[in-house]
């Protein structure tokens, strides 16, 4: 069977102004020598008031200004093409000037209806973001691989094979409506070395252009992963700044070990827990399709520093915890347990939304209390009136810190928990809430939300591990 990779390059492996696409080149060069390849671009960035900002940021800006009757801009957008367009040689300049010219008269042209309307939401703000984002970038690095002697196509968005639901800006893939879509992407697989498409973006049925949520270029990657993996011998290469390694690099400085191997249980709970490994719903997509493919996190400027993402381990030789993660901005929602079978059931196949852990549940007053701890407080505000109408009485404590110990196997380290909760203690923090399950192989440990307080846990604990003995 034919290999295929699909490899993902997002905005900072992209670079501002797309200042590492020589390194983005070099790298699809290496990949297809053995497989064909699917690369799905994020937006790229640029340098903004000092600052390295998301094309995808500059344009949600926008178009905040465009509903405060501020006129709307895209110079920015326009000066970061001009730039990547200087990679394009003299043979394709022409045809890419033109694809950026009409991409970016549709962002212009959805920008000026938020302005009109006094909003930007639904299809305008993705239709604003797919074609100054995900959408054009992928069309700019065709031309940019052709001028580097690469067969390659882009996919058009006339032909897009990832079809989602009517949830406009968090959309939802749907696997049998986007296997009858897959055909002209399929045909370009089969006819050139490499295939382009922008990640992040959708459609639906009836054509309407639809966005995952942010970090939705990771799904796209793994959608198409899901579509193709009976066809070719598929895997699946994130290509970032390093491989895994044990806590985040910006928060622990030293100390830190490299991570070789996660299962997918793992990498998806390192991601909901705050580590840029990748989306966690993306896994679960995986997993809920019953496919197994082997991912790949590969340091781009040094890809043999690599991180194995399985279904099924080899056998483990390391410490059996891999990685201490914390996420700030969490909230713990409080319900009667007779009343919380409903809104589990509502969250999965209303909002499929599965960003959330159950923790132990507590009696007071002869009352049984189920609580589920989210972990985007933000996405919590949005929907308060949704939750409580599930209990009137429930509760929302907000600007709860989360700090969890990621390791299948952490059950055969020795006096774990309270080890790990002392070094908490000890670095003045107040542990309130914490919930260890055997069956899970988890410790998740609640703090507040402040300063500091999170940073200062993850250090302390990482700092502790090397320390605990395991069997």
């Amino acid at each position: 069977m034919t290999k295929l990779v699909v490899v993902k390059f997002g905005g900072s492996a992209i670079g501002p102004d797309g200042v590492s696409i020589p390194e983005i080149v070099k790298r699809i060069n290496d990949l297809k020598k053995d497989s064909k390849v699917i690369a799905v671009f994020s937006a790229p960035s640029t340098m903004y008031d000092g600052k390295m900002r998301s094309l995808t940021d500059v344009i949600l800006e926008q178009g905040k200004n465009a509903e405060n009757g501020v006129n709307p801009s895209i110079d920015i957008v326009k000066s970061t093409y001009q730039k990547i367009l200087e990679m394009v040689n003299t043979e394709n300049k022409e045809d890419c000037t033109s694809i950026i010219d009409s991409h970016l008269e549709k962002t212009q042209k959805a920008l000026d209806e938020a302005f009109v309307n006094k909003e930007f939401a639904d299809e305008i703000r993705s239709r604003a973001l797919a074609f100054s984002g995900e959408i054009l970038m992928s069309h700019v690095m065709n031309f940019v691989l052709r001028s580097n002697g690469i067969k390659t196509d882009a996919v058009k968005f006339d032909n897009w094979p990832i079809i989602t639901d009517n949830n406009i800006e968090s959309t939802n893939f749907l696997i049998s409506e986007s296997r009858e879509k897959m055909g002209k992407i399929a045909e370009l697989v089969k006819e050139n070395e490499v295939v382009s498409i922008g990640g992040f973006i959708g459609k639906t049925v009836d054509n309407v252009t639809t966005t995952y949520e942010r970090g939705g270029s990771d799904r796209t990657a793994a959608d198409l992963g899901i579509l193709f993996h009976k066809k070719y011998e598929t895997s699946i290469d994130f290509e970032k700044d390093s491989a895994v390694v044990s806590a985040d690099p910006k928060i622990v400085k030293s100390g830190l070990s490299e991570v070789i191997q996660l299962s997918y249980n793992e990498a998806r709970l390192a991601g909901m827990f705050g580590m840029k490994i990748l989306d966690p719903i993306a896994i679960k997509e995986i997993v809920e399709n019953g496919v197994d493919m082997p991912i790949t996190v590969t340091n781009m400027r040094n890809p043999e520093k690599v991180t194995i993402i399985k279904r099924v381990l080899d056998e483990q030789k390391g410490h059996p915890i891999k990685i201490v993660a914390g996420k700030e901005n969490c909230a713990i929602f409080r319900i009667e347990t007779s009343c919380i079978q409903k809104l589990l059931t509502s969250l999965e196949k209303d909002k499929r939304y599965s960003e959330f852990i159950i923790l132990s549940p507590f009696t007071k007053d002869g009352i049984e209390f189920s609580r589920i701890l989210f972990l985007d407080g933000d996405y919590v505000k949005r929907n308060e009136k949704y939750l409580l109408g599930f209990d009137s009485l429930a509760t929302i404590t907000y600007n709860r810190g989360v700090i969890t110990l990621i390791g299948d196997e952490m059950w055969r380290v020795q006096q774990v928990v309270s080890r790990t909760s002392t070094k908490i203690g000890e670095s003045g923090l107040n542990i309130l809430n914490m919930d260890a399950q055997e069956e899970t192989s988890r410790i998740i440990i609640v703090i507040e939300d402040a300063k500091d307080n999170i940073s200062k846990a993850i250090n302390a604990i990482h700092e502790e591990i090397s320390k605990i003995n395991f069997v």
